[in-house]
């Protein structure tokens, strides 16, 4: 039997401005990184990817935001694994799925949702002593 050959995962990360210019940049960056890492553009995976860090660096920027801070995107990628970890600077704010759907009259309370359903499995991580949390996604390849 031949030894498993173990690749190492390939990690991207980049701190951006909490703006919405950053958030926009973010999700830009994603889908070029993605892509070269051999995850095609306009692909399932990398589709999905696109919406969940447009959907996390948009919460980093209104609701993680703190004056001088950044937030940061770390794609890790594995064979098997997409994993996406978006870190601000804010603790008080931990996001958490809504127990319902907003009324169709509200404007926001959606993006959370929309990362639960695109993404296999996500969850909320503190940073030990450092301030802030990072919400991470993971997407099956």
């Amino acid at each position: 039997m031949k030894p498993e050959i173990i690749t190492p995962a390939a990690c991207f990360r980049h701190l951006f401005s909490a703006t919405r210019r950053g958030a926009r940049l973010a999700r830009h960056l994603t889908v070029h990184q993605l892509d070269e890492s051999g995850i095609a553009y306009g692909s399932d995976p990398s589709d999905r990817a696109e919406a969940i860090v447009a959907e996390l660096a948009a919460n980093a920027v209104a609701h993680g935001h703190v004056p001088g801070r950044c937030f940061e995107v770390r794609l890790t990628l594995t064979p098997h694994l997409l994993r996406i970890d978006v870190t601000d600077a804010r603790t008080e704010s931990r996001p958490q799925l809504a127990a319902q759907p907003p009324s169709p009259e509200v404007e926001s309370g959606r993006g959370l949702l929309l990362v639960d359903a695109l993404a296999d499995r996500w969850s909320v991580h503190g940073r030990g002593a450092a301030p802030g949390k990072t919400v991470r996604a993971e997407v099956d390849l």
